[in-house]
């Protein structure tokens, strides 16, 4: 069978399988790619985060619940203006608060304290934080001061 009579015959078949691979694969691509977009966005829309509504409103979360997304947010627009929002009209996160963490890395970190402070051999905690303390306070003990006196 010649190269040339397969292709005048089944040439159109061939060509719609490859185009209809190719829309598979590229819309299942943009799928993820949404998905990960989404998650993104859940976790960087925290309370103080400033966000862009739908309407065109720029303003700062109050009170979000990533978990139940049919619960509206509370967005403060102005100092002591707050509304109520579908999850879903936060368009997109304008300054996402840096430094902020999840429940779940609060609760690792507070557990990972919990066994350095557990695991600590010998160590007096509270004198280094009563130590700290009396710095804080402007408190300091005489004998510490090593500088010469003129």
């Amino acid at each position: 069978m010649d190269f040339a009579l397969f292709l005048q015959q089944y040439g159109l078949i061939l060509l719609l399988v490859i185009l209809l691979v190719f829309m598979f694969w590229s819309s299942r691509r943009r799928m993820q790619k949404q998905k990960l977009e989404q998650e993104e966005r859940a976790r960087q829309t925290v309370p103080g985060a400033e966000v862009l509504l739908q309407g065109g409103l720029y303003g700062t979360i109050v009170r979000y619940d990533p978990d139940n997304l049919d619960q509206p947010a509370i967005v403060e627009l102005a100092p002591g203006v707050e509304i109520k929002v579908h999850s879903q009209a936060i368009l997109r996160i304008v300054n996402p608060v840096t430094g902020a963490v999840s429940e779940d890395e609060f609760i690792e970190a507070e557990e990972s304290r919990a066994e350095y402070v557990d695991g600590v051999a010998g160590g007096d905690i509270t004198s280094i934080s009563d130590d700290r303390r009396a710095a804080e306070s402007g408190e300091r003990d005489p004998d510490a001061d090593n500088k010469p006196k003129a």
